[in-house]
């Protein structure tokens, strides 16, 4: 079994692979209007593939545009072309040698304020939610799924999905289970965040926030991991 200490290492360089891929996005400016949902997913993927070598991924690629922004992961909705004036978040599962990273980021084309405000809010309550978990030693999935809850209301928007957060690890990770609320940052998961698993492995956590505005039709995305870095 790898030991602690190096599971922590292995998760952050796949991360930190992540990051360098989602900058290299921005930089070549992959998400630009009048381009597809899938074709912009794909040319991510071939990025990926550019710079790590063939890259498989744990989840389903997603990028989304527009009122796509507003639904969860597990919906799969229709193509869509990317506006002028539109707001596109991407959420990538890559595995670096069986290490999974989960990483997401949200692109603003156009001078739209709110979209804006929504973009820059992600990152403030992520890190507005990752001191909760800091300050608590035994905080629970769902009193951290509360606190961002508020977090974000606080703000004006609201939560997008049922849960704000996952476990994450080697490849295949212990199951996430969709009726096995343990395995996530969610309401009704009243046991300790810092715990181990079934094999005694220590539970890492991906944070994610998913800000909605259903008033003008969008939201955005952001996450990585909660308990390390």
């Amino acid at each position: 079994m790898t030991d602690e200490a190096t599971r922590a290492a292995r998760l952050l360089e796949a991360q930190a692979k992540a990051a360098e891929l989602f900058a290299a996005i921005e930089d070549r400016s992959l998400v630009a209007a009048g381009e597809g949902e899938r074709a912009v997913s794909d040319r991510i993927r071939d990025l990926a593939n550019e710079m790590f070598g063939k890259t498989r991924h744990w989840h389903k690629r997603v990028v989304r545009s527009g009122p796509n922004t507003l639904l969860p992961y597990r919906e799969n909705p229709p193509d869509r072309v990317i506006g002028a004036d539109d707001i596109v978040f991407a959420d990538f599962g890559p595995l670096f040698e069986e290490w999974e990273a989960d990483f997401g980021r949200t692109f603003v084309l156009g001078d739209d304020p709110v979209k804006h405000r929504l973009r820059d809010d992600l990152p403030r309550i992520f890190a507005a939610g990752r001191r909760t978990f800091e300050a608590a030693p035994d905080i629970t999935g769902q009193q951290l799924y509360a606190e961002v809850e508020r977090l974000a209301a606080d703000a004006g928007w609201t939560l997008g999905g049922w849960h704000a957060g996952h476990l994450v690890g080697e490849f295949p990770h212990e199951t996430i289970d969709g009726a096995d609320v343990e395995s996530y940052v969610a309401p009704g998961n009243d046991t300790p965040l810092r715990r181990t698993d079934r094999a005694g492995r220590r539970c890492h956590w991906i944070l994610e926030i998913h800000l909605v505005d259903h008033e003008h039709g969008f939201g955005g995305f952001h996450e990585q991991l909660l308990d390390l870095g």
